[in-house]
């Protein structure tokens, strides 16, 4: 993963933490400071598991490897910060669902 892609999946995680956090049950985001600290948080252990991981994932499983490390880093990033975001399992998979759905939508070259 480049730096583009880390700035990308911080506003794609920023923006889904604001919202899912007044529309999905299982999460509460403390409004917009909430969302940015816990979008740098997740962007930084995505950013984590992507240099972990590498190229040793192949094409084909990086969609649900993509959604279950998404989901996982979610629910971590709670106990980093504590104070900003609150998640519960299905809450944690719900947004990785909806991360990864914006995340479809995201043009290549910005991946």
């Amino acid at each position: 993963m480049n730096w583009l892609g880390v700035v990308v999946r911080f506003v794609v995680s920023a923006l889904v933490l604001m919202v899912v956090g007044w529309l999905l049950p299982g999460i509460t985001v403390a409004g917009f400071t909430g969302a940015l600290i816990a979008a740098v948080v997740i962007a930084a252990l995505g950013y984590l598991v992507e240099l972990i991981l590498g190229e040793r994932i192949s094409p084909r499983s990086r969609g649900l490897v993509g959604f279950v490390t998404a989901a996982v880093v979610i629910y971590l990033a709670q106990f980093i910060i504590p104070t900003y975001l609150s998640v519960s399992l299905l809450g944690s998979l719900l947004a990785a669902f909806v991360i990864g759905l914006i995340d479809a939508f995201v043009p290549t070259e910005l991946r």
